[in-house]
């Protein structure tokens, strides 16, 4: 569930502030944890499609940053499906009182566009493993198959995964820009409801 907390004005002032809901710590363990996953991913994404399709260097190290690429896409993929399923079932706080009706929009649109892209970039890997057929991880296990081997139709999975992947980094990129925009510029209490110690600059 949401938790309020009073987030002083700039000149440290509490009162006459309205309440500023904050995410649950359940809620904002599974951020964090996604984020931090994500500064993995992407560069082990970058550098191995750089070695496997650049340099077309297939050596053990191309082939341990595929296995890390593949498994951190299934834990990614699995721990926004359970983050989703939480914010359905909690709720998540209401917007932050002091703003416009379009920044709450372009807010809300911008967290279901993560949502999406979080459960379709992954999911359209793994489908694409699937197709070629490369499940193996690190030569101890096989992922499980979605989808029957067809290396054609895995070319069209991998495209979209990639095209997507670029999305993705941009929501990314925006999401942080505003958090930025809204501490540094604005001084409202939208990062704070992530990082409630955070108090308003």
């Amino acid at each position: 569930m949401a938790q309020r907390e009073r987030q002083p004005n700039p000149s440290g002032a509490s009162a006459g502030m309205p309440e500023v809901e904050v995410y649950s710590p359940v809620a904002r363990a599974f951020h964090w944890i996604v984020l931090v996953l994500l500064v993995i991913q992407i560069p082990v994404g970058l550098v191995m499609a750089y070695r496997g399709n650049v340099l077309n260097v297939w050596d053990a190290l191309t082939n341990n940053l595929y296995s890390s690429h593949k498994l951190l896409g299934v834990t990614i993929l699995a721990i926004v499906l359970a983050r989703l399923a939480y914010r359905l079932l909690h709720g998540a706080p209401a917007d932050e009182p002091t703003l416009e009706w379009w920044q709450k929009a372009a807010s809300h649109v911008t967290h279901w566009s993560l949502y999406g892209m979080l459960i379709v970039v992954p999911l359209l890997g793994w489908l694409g493993v699937s197709r070629y057929p490369a499940l193996n991880i690190f030569g101890l296990f096989n992922l499980p198959g979605l989808v029957a081997p067809d290396k054609q139709a895995a070319e069209a999975f991998f495209f979209l995964h990639k095209a997507l992947a670029i999305v993705l980094v941009l929501l990314i990129g925006a999401h942080v820009g505003a958090a930025m925009f809204h501490h540094f510029i604005r001084k409202d209490g939208v990062l704070t409801r992530m990082l409630p110690g955070l108090r308003r600059r």
